[in-house]
């Protein structure tokens, strides 16, 4: 779905600052999914299960293309 968008900005940007800023956006998402775990009380293990939800998510949409 994302995909073809991603390719785009990925070849404007170049490999390096791609990587870099995706690595930067993935890890923001994270810590926003742990701040919310830890404010409704969600243990670890569920919150480990929402990021991997995450990022397995990101790949159907296209989003680490």
């Amino acid at each position: 779905m994302f995909a073809p968008i991603v390719v785009v900005f990925r070849r404007l940007m170049g490999d390096a600052k791609f990587v870099r800023l995706r690595g930067q956006a993935i890890a923001l998402h994270a810590q926003i999914i742990t701040k919310f775990c830890d404010r409704c009380g969600i243990d670890r293990t569920q919150r480990q299960s929402m990021i991997r939800l995450a990022r397995d998510n990101g790949k159907k949409l296209g989003l680490l293309a």
